[in-house]
């Protein structure tokens, strides 16, 4: 574990989320599979760089970041990713019906 590198000294989780479930969101990088997600190999795009998803879950990374959970709608990957990796579409867009495999958000 010695080798995570951290982005910053900025602890996010002092402060609200950046984006709220349901949200429409966009990534602004390609992300590629680090190891991390299951059914693909190292290296594989996760997500393209203005690829259109849903924020269907908020997490945390290392009592540092936010991450979230974005199910991407061409491809249907849901993926985790931080605030710098995002850009909301629509700041009032939000789910009209459930997207979340877990069940419907609230």
């Amino acid at each position: 574990m010695s080798n995570i590198v951290r982005d910053s000294e900025v602890i996010e989780l002092d402060g609200p989320p950046v984006f709220n479930l349901g949200e429409k969101v966009k990534a602004n990088r390609t992300v590629r599979n680090d190891g991390t997600y299951a059914g693909k190999e190292i290296g594989d795009v996760l997500a393209k760089k203005g690829e259109v998803g849903y924020v269907v879950s908020i997490g945390t990374f290392l009592q540092q970041f936010y991450v979230y959970g974005v199910e991407f709608l061409q491809t249907g990957n849901r993926v985790g990713m931080k605030c710098k990796e995002l850009d909301s579409v629509d700041a009032g867009t939000e789910l009209e019906g459930p997207l979340s495999r877990e069940g419907p958000l609230s």
